[in-house]
């Protein structure tokens, strides 16, 4: 996001109880195909590229359509949209409105590093124009344009960014940016397009924003841009590519393209609950490497966050042990998956066997980020040990439950695991001070505790070196012993975290993965009457203390932990997030099967309080949007907020109900198991 466009969005939104002004928001809207380019089409039918994290380019900052009748410009985005959806199940994205007496079908499709719009009208109009910002290496500066009559190309120096229509251009000329007094000035963002004559007769060559005009043919035309790198092609193969993007596309082809685009996702159980949303989710937020982006980054300029478009090894790793999981009862077939995730971590593990807080997900390297302790001469504090503990954790899991192409070399990242996590581990048996999975506080957080012992009880039931495995057992015995230390007595619930020796009595929705790490464990010791006991008590009382339903208000989930200010704006209570929501239901789960083991009555109670919670986040649920995609966070009056959509509580869903279906827990079904 560039900061003309930021402002711009500061002055529309400024004075918004639920919107943070100067964001670059995807909670309306759906993203479209499942290619290289992530891209969104808003509500409106406006465009925008959320690519730079998964491909390197920029793309296109902001586009929007209207429509000519008679030399009048009807935006789009003045006028409402009736209709927008993927079409079946693919990802084209379809968008409907009425302007005038003229019905206006919008079909958007992501092909590779190419996106295409293809725009049908039926009723009185002669042409579409289009309004476009381009942002080359994701800058807005020092930007220029090339007028290829058909075509337009703006480049910066390593990105070239190509954009056309089937019918050509009648009109096609830049536009003078934003001056520094137009962004500063008080009132009205500067409207696109505009005429300015004063001399600078340059300056509509130098910079990203371009206007056309493109004739309709048969009622129809379809644009297309290409997002390209000067030094992987060159300028007349990529306004070649470019025109044929345009040219090919129709509506029925851009409905054939789209259609390879899906792969078979049938869970192969009965009435699975929004399966392929949660593949199709994932998908989008992933890139060749086989790294996700935690969201689309609605905040790269840091305004009120640190920003999303970064691949986070704790939120990765659970989802590729969640994936795992879930294609591990069913005919999904994901294995594709799995095995670009371990070998990226493989990749991007460091000497001492940790994983860094965060990293850019097309090539592994560093990226910005506040817990890179380990890699500083630091006392270790600012380093979130729980990522090391979760990519361990799926790496064991994937030995014992996939197929890898090359076992020797994930069980070798696990010995070095194995090293990072000891050397975090405190004589306790806790993990040392570090930043928790909130990435708010430090301390000695029972979410970190959980990701310790569920990796060391991972690793030891793995098929690996006895040696290793012996190890791991001890270190999972000695986590297991440790974890009471953060009991309360009091609450009936484990604590958020021991900080400098005393309880933070606080209930924390991350320490509900202590459920699913007990359960690991079971698989290589035994858990005594006592730690069931508190397990129980501990899932009931946390979710019963976390769980809000706000008054006058059919919004109803759970929230991160007790007291959380983060993003409320007016609101005076903690918002509801889906992926506490989503691992509340999972540790219920989770907790129903490890009581089940263990012929505990409770189980079936479990299993009951998991449903319930899984409802709230399916499709038709309070936190679920009409595009199946589940928001970070919700403000009590429905308002969608943060990363949308948030790629874990996806996870979380899938592997959650795939698990439910498999027990027959779900509306009372008979169990189904996949084939094998």
């Amino acid at each position: 996001m560039k900061l003309r466009t930021a402002l711009r969005d500061y002055k529309e939104r400024r004075g918004s109880e639920t919107a943070f002004p100067g964001e670059r928001r995807s909670t309306a809207g759906i993203f479209s195909g499942l290619d290289d380019r992530l891209v969104h089409v808003g509500p409106d039918g406006s465009l925008r590229d959320f690519s730079y994290p998964l491909t390197g380019y920029g793309g296109i900052e902001q586009l929007r359509f209207g429509l000519r009748v008679d030399d009048e410009i009807r935006w789009f985005d003045e006028y409402d949209t009736e209709q927008q959806a993927y079409v079946d199940e693919t990802a084209i994205v379809e968008t409907k409105r009425s302007i005038g007496d003229a019905t206006v079908v919008q079909r958007d499709l992501t092909l590779g590093d190419g996106h295409v719009t293809n725009v049908t009208v039926d009723g009185e109009a002669d042409a579409v124009c289009v309004s476009a910002t381009f942002s080359p290496d994701d800058t807005g500066t020092q930007l220029a344009q090339l007028d290829h009559g058909d075509a337009v190309e703006v480049f910066h120096r390593r990105e070239h960014d190509y954009f056309a229509a089937s019918t050509g251009f009648d009109e096609l000329s830049g536009q003078v940016p934003e001056q520094i007094d137009e962004v500063l000035a008080d009132g009205d963002p500067v409207e696109f397009p505009r005429d300015v004559d004063d001399g600078r007769y340059e300056e509509n060559k130098l910079g990203g924003t371009v206007y056309g005009v493109a004739p309709l043919e048969d009622g129809a035309v379809t644009f297309a841009s290409l997002l390209t790198a000067v030094d992987e092609i060159d300028r007349p193969e990529a306004l070649d590519r470019t025109r044929s993007l345009a040219a090919d596309h129709d509506a029925d082809a851009i409905a054939t393209a789209g259609a390879r685009q899906i792969p078979d996702w049938d869970t192969g159980l009965s009435g699975d609950c929004g399966a392929t949303d949660d593949l199709r989710v994932l998908s989008l937020l992933s890139c060749e490497t086989g790294a996700r982006i935690a969201g689309p980054d609605f905040d790269p300029t840091y305004a009120y966050s640190g920003g999303y478009g970064y691949t986070w090894f704790r939120d990765d790793a659970e989802i590729s042990r969640f994936l795992l999981e879930a294609d591990d009862r069913t005919d999904l077939d994901l294995s594709g998956f799995h095995e670009a995730s371990a070998q990226f971590y493989a990749d991007t593990q460091q000497p001492d066997g940790t994983w860094p807080h965060r990293v850019w997900p097309d090539d592994g390297s560093l990226a910005p980020g506040w817990a890179h302790g380990r890699l500083e001469a630091t006392d270790g504090a600012d380093y979130q040990a729980d990522q090391t503990g979760s990519v361990a954790a799926f790496l064991a899991t994937y030995l014992r439950l996939g197929e890898p192409e090359d076992p020797a070399a994930i069980e070798a990242t696990l010995v070095d695991a194995l090293d990072g996590l000891a050397a975090t581990t405190d004589d306790d048996g806790l993990p040392e001070t570090a930043q928790n999975a909130w990435e708010n506080m430090t301390g000695r957080f029972a979410h970190t505790t959980a990701t310790f012992l569920h990796a060391y009880a991972a690793i030891a039931r793995a098929p690996v070196d006895d040696e290793l495995a012996e190890r791991a057992r001890e270190g999972a015995e000695n986590v297991y012993e440790s974890v009471d230390e953060l009991w309360m007595d009091d609450r009936g619930a484990y604590a958020l975290r021991i900080e400098d020796g005393e309880l933070d009595e606080r209930l924390d929705s991350s320490a509900l993965a202590l459920a699913d790490a007990h359960r690991e464990y079971a698989a290589v010791a035994d858990i005594d009457d006592e730690r069931l006991e508190r397990l129980v008590s501990h899932v009931e009382t946390t979710i019963d203390g976390l769980y809000r339903n706000p008054d006058d208000s059919d919004l109803h989930g759970v929230v991160r932990f007790e007291d959380d200010p983060w993003r409320r704006r007016e609101q005076a209570d903690e918002k509801i997030w889906s992926v506490s929501t989503a691992w509340a239901a999972n540790a219920a789960t989770k907790l129903g099967a490890l009581l089940d083991e263990y012929d505990r009555e409770e189980a079936d109670d479990a299993f009951d309080r998991a449903v319930e919670l899984l409802d709230v986040i399916a499709p038709g649920g309070p936190l679920c949007l009409d595009s199946g995609y589940l928001p970070e966070q919700m403000f009590d009056d429905g308002t969608p907020d943060s990363a949308t959509p948030l790629g874990w509580p996806h996870a979380l869903r899938l592997a959650t109900d795939t698990e439910l279906r498999t027990r027959g827990s779900v509306a009372d079904e008979e169990p189904v198991v996949a084939d094998d």
